[in-house]
């Protein structure tokens, strides 16, 4: 490790995640500027969040596939470019198409952070991963408050979209100029080879879990990609509500990590799943102070799902090694890509079967977004299902499975 600046080097991927956080809440923040400017539906704009979502599992794959063959640096390197083009492209968006591709490019920049900052640090603090990789992935959740937060002081001062994404471009800057002239580390410590670790993704686990990673991205992301379009004509404000609720998941993680993995992690996912349907069904009821009360369930529930599915993966399936991480997270991303337009589109419909039954306005929204968070609430009630047969399956034999799954790998 001689020469290189390991306290930079991971100032640098947190900077990056903030500014990959930072795209998801201003991105939902602006979803309605978009809309109106540029004449669009919500099945449109579905399809421009959901090319945000496409770029980032496109991204994590290509790059979990040849992480050993580019190395952290060139993909690092890749998402700064891939950042300042993207939002460059979105500033200067004039319609559907150009917004699409932008987002796209957006994304993928977002994707390369993931695939590159994840081994990268685990290279760089070999004995104390868990740790760092925590302090790392507090940066999502939070920067999400900060976009969020930013979005809705922006949004109060009458500064349109474009002031909102130009805003990204500094901390974009910074992490450029935080790795530029750095040595990075190279990876010596791979486990397996890259045809072992495709070889262990076709065991009946891990696919199952790749089913239940598309449903708990989608219900963590779903809600929060649309809550200005879902809750922006109830009397609650919906950035407060994402800065509140993606708070209350950065603390969620940065304290009570020990305690997720003293813990089974299938006990932790069946909870969360619970208490996520539990959240979205109050949301979708909720009215005025409750709605931050509904929130609050709501990402309690949501907080720990992407990093325990994440750690289960690397636990109970180690011989998939990064890449099964990259694909679970990919997996997950994806889904979100695909799910967006139809998310989009039953806020249309919502919104049309509403006023057909006399709603009007604001109150003709409302009822829009309280159809769309009921359909949204069957994704959490299909993972009780699925991680209640498998927390039974490996009830009392938590350390057994784990050693089983290995052989099952073998």
């Amino acid at each position: 490790m001689n020469n290189i600046n390991q306290s930079r080097i991971f100032l640098a991927c947190c900077v990056a995640l903030i500014v990959t956080a930072m795209t998801f809440a201003i991105r939902a923040g602006i979803l309605g500027q978009l809309g109106t400017d540029f004449g669009l539906t919500d099945t449109q704009l579905g399809w421009i969040n959901g090319m945000a979502f496409l770029g980032f599992p496109v991204a994590m794959m290509v790059g979990g596939l040849l992480y050993n063959f580019l190395g952290a640096k060139k993909l690092m390197f890749l998402a700064f470019f891939c950042h300042l083009l993207g939002l460059v492209l979105t500033m200067m968006a004039d319609g559907f198409v150009l917004l699409l591709l932008s987002s796209f490019f957006v994304g993928f920049a977002n994707g390369s952070v993931e695939a590159g900052a994840n081994p990268l640090i685990a290279e760089m603090y070999k004995n104390n991963k868990t740790t760092m990789l925590n302090k790392f992935h507090v940066w999502f959740p939070g920067g999400i408050v900060i976009g969020a937060i930013t979005s809705n002081f922006m949004t109060g001062l009458d500064l349109g979209w474009q002031s909102q994404i130009a805003v990204m471009i500094l901390p974009t800057l910074i992490y450029g100029w935080l790795m530029f002239g750095q040595t990075f580390p190279k990876d010596d410590e791979v486990e397996t080879s890259t045809p072992e670790n495709i070889k262990a993704l076709f065991t009946p686990l891990f696919l199952f879990m790749i089913f239940c990673m598309t449903l708990t991205a989608i219900t963590e992301f779903g809600p929060q990609q649309w809550i200005d379009r879902i809750l922006g004509s109830t009397e609650a404000n919906p950035m407060l509500i994402l800065a509140m609720t993606t708070g209350v998941m950065a603390l969620g993680r940065f304290f009570a990590g020990p305690l997720v993995h003293a813990l089974n992690p299938v006990g932790v996912l069946l909870t969360s799943a619970i208490i996520s349907t539990l959240g979205i069904y109050l949301l979708s009821i909720a009215a005025g102070g409750l709605i931050y009360v509904a929130a609050i369930v709501f990402a309690l529930g949501v907080t720990y799902f992407w990093p325990t599915m994440i750690g289960f993966i690397s636990e109970y399936t180690p011989k998939t090694g990064a890449l099964g991480m990259s694909l679970m997270g990919g997996a997950g991303m994806f889904s979100v890509s695909m799910w967006n337009p139809v998310i989009g589109n039953w806020i249309d419909e919502g919104r049309v079967a509403a006023e057909q039954a006399g709603a009007i306005g604001a109150q003709a929204e409302i009822v829009a977004g309280q159809v769309t968070l009921s359909n949204i609430m069957y994704f959490p009630m299909v993972l009780i299902v699925c991680f209640a047969g498998l927390y039974f399956l490996t009830k009392g034999k938590h350390h057994n499975v784990h050693n089983s799954a290995q052989a099952d790998n073998a």
